[in-house]
């Protein structure tokens, strides 16, 4: 058959007959071609339009194990396996047929000793002949130091552990629908895990030490995965992350409960003392433990969810495991959104102010009210301060947002004034944040905002927390005297909350007292409750103190008629709270304002007024 050599004669006459056969006249340098051919080092075979070795050379032999004229009229694909895949199998019938100038695929053959090797295969076509030249060329020495290079590239050198690179790597593709067969869950869970002063072993024992301990705990994680049956292998992965951080990840996880029994026994395996070169030491772990449908999951966002999870577990105290919640998370999230959008609200005009009236407890008169801010999110409805105060103090938008509270509040207060003209004008009271007294010119920001509405500065009162008042000093204090000196009031709030110096509360420019509301919560006679006289004593205590400091005092949370009775008696001043009145509107204030203007034209106001 045509391409076949018989006999014993050497594999340069088989090469030589077989070409002779196909190109009978062949010129003297084409055979000095041939020789070259069949003495080339390079792997090389001569391949028909049929797919057929016409001739290989010794090279080739000696790659596939085998003497030259026992390839001629073997099939070249079924010699370096071009049919294992469909499109290397495309594009070799497609070389064979001329359509494709050329071919170019890595291959892993098998000799037959049994050893394995990888090899690079080409084919091109022979210019002036239907044939194609085959090469293979042997690169298992390249892979091998390709592999070797990705394992030092794709490892810690420090715990010899999986490093970030390769965690997600294999992350990215345990996350992959195809990664799931029917037999698995297509679930996923991860424990992120980082060691509780880690820091303070480095900077005290030095690195060395700290290395060490890193290395005692990477043996301890996999010791652990390994008797929870979490393997290297199998679907697991241990790995260093960076820094003292580690990761366990169990693909086709069980559920949550399976996780949390894995943060367990690593939280209980880390917490054992190490034995490190002389040096006994105890360190803690936390973890933040993440397991969900591997479906809809990407890598960033199980990591952001692990993340924030471990964030939670030190927050929380540290030496445990968190599981993750999605409800927390979607309160921080939204935290975030406020966050974000908070300085930009206060220019979209996006607040608002309502008040809440403090009414004199012995003449059930308005003296005054106190300003609260309210968010109208577009998003989330109306917010009250607790939900964005905290946020912008962090911030420092706290800054912008109390020079829009401050200046709105004084204009309404005026304008109140301005159109219910009375002997007694009522007050607006407005919380102040210590951040404002540091990072803005609090003084001279009410001096401006008075002059600007025409308010006077004893129809303003700000009120500033118990913590912040009591250990004010230097430029605190020096702002607080200089509200004082211009007329302004200063409050107190929610006092008795913490742990007051009273000898240094008369040495404060402070005008007013308001009780937490604890306080008054213990005065209800009601619904066959029995006060605690404790609660009495102690406000009328503070109450006499306030007095001989020459301080007025305000009750917060005032709700039933009996704790407004039993205030009065004590010598409270002024009450707050729903019995007289939630949070309204400024026209819910003017009302109230006119009414009370009428009714003391008629006599003594009701008790209490609504």
């Amino acid at each position: 058959m045509s391409g076949t050599s018989e006999g014993t004669g050497s594999a340069a006459d088989s090469i030589r007959s077989a070409l002779t056969e196909r190109h009978p006249a062949v010129p003297a340098p084409a055979r000095d071609y041939r020789a070259a051919f069949d003495a080339a080092p390079l792997a090389m075979a001569l391949v028909g339009r049929d797919g057929e070795v016409i001739a290989a050379n010794r090279a080739l032999a000696a790659l596939l194990g085998a003497e030259p004229h026992a390839l001629a009229g073997q099939r070249a694909a079924d010699l370096v396996d071009l049919s294992a895949e469909a499109r290397t199998w495309q594009a070799y019938q497609e070389v064979l047929r001329g359509r494709q100038a050329r071919l170019r695929c890595t291959r892993r053959l098998k000799h037959p000793d049994g050893h394995s090797l990888w090899t690079e295969v080409t084919l091109g076509p022979v210019t002036g002949t239907q044939d194609v030249l085959l090469s293979v060329a042997d690169i298992s020495d390249r892979r091998d130091l390709q592999a070797r290079l990705r394992h030092l590239q794709m490892h810690d050198p420090v715990t010899r552990l999986p490093n970030r690179a390769l965690f997600f790597e294999r992350l990215s593709a345990a996350l992959e629908a195809s990664a799931y067969g029917e037999s698995g869950t297509g679930r996923i869970g991860l424990c992120y895990l980082d060691l509780d002063g880690f820091k303070a072993v480095n900077d005290t024992l030095g690195h060395r030490v700290g290395d060490r301990l890193l290395t005692a705990v990477a043996a301890r994680l996999t010791q652990c995965a390994d008797q929870c049956g979490y393997g290297r292998t199998g679907g697991h992965l241990v790995a260093r992350l960076g820094g003292d951080e580690f990761a366990l990840l169990v693909e086709d996880s069980t559920g949550t409960e399976q996780l949390t029994e894995l943060a367990r026994s690593v939280l209980a395996a880390v917490q054992e003392p190490f034995d490190l070169a002389g040096q006994r030491l105890s360190v803690s772990a936390s973890i933040g433990v993440v397991e969900r449908d591997a479906a809809g999951t990407s890598a960033t966002g199980l990591m952001q969810a692990a993340d924030t999870t471990l964030y939670w577990a030190k927050a929380d105290g540290k030496a445990r495991w968190t599981l993750f919640d999605p409800e927390r998370n979607a309160h921080r999230m939204t935290r975030q959104a406020l966050s974000s959008t908070l300085r930009p609200a206060v220019e979209r005009g996006e607040f608002e102010l309502e008040y809440q009236p403090l009414v004199d407890l012995e003449s059930g008169a308005v003296r005054g009210v106190e300003a609260l801010v309210r968010w109208k999110h577009p998003q989330f409805g109306t917010l009250t301060p607790n939900r964005f105060i905290g946020i912008a103090e962090e911030d420092g938008s706290i800054v912008q947002l109390g020079q829009w509270v401050l200046r709105t509040a004084c204009r309404q207060a005026r304008r109140w004034q301005i159109e219910q003209p009375t002997d007694a004008p009522v007050f607006v009271s407005v919380n102040v944040a210590v951040r404002q007294v540091w990072d803005s010119d609090l003084v001279g920001d009410v001096a401006e905002i008075l002059a600007e509405t025409g308010l006077a500065p004893q129809l303003l009162q700000l009120e500033l927390t118990e913590s912040a008042v009591m250990g004010s000093a230097g430029r605190p204090l020096q702002a607080l005297q200089a509200l004082s000196d211009m007329g302004v009031r200063i409050a107190i709030d929610d006092f008795g909350t913490g742990y007051s110096n009273l000898a240094y509360l008369s040495r404060l420019p402070v005008s007013v007292l308001k009780l937490d509301g604890s306080f008054v919560r213990g005065f209800r006679y009601e619904e066959g409750t029995h006060p605690n006289p404790a609660d009495e004593t102690i406000v009328e205590a503070l109450v006499q103190l306030a007095h001989r400091l020459g301080l007025t005092v305000t009750a917060e949370c005032v709700e039933t008629a009996g704790q407004a009775a039993r205030l009065r008696r004590v010598g409270c001043d002024t009450g707050q709270g729903w019995l007289y009145s939630r949070a309204v509107s400024p026209d819910a204030i003017a009302t109230m304002i006119s009414r009370q203007a009428a009714s003391r034209a008629d006599g003594p106001a009701p008790h209490p007024l609504v």
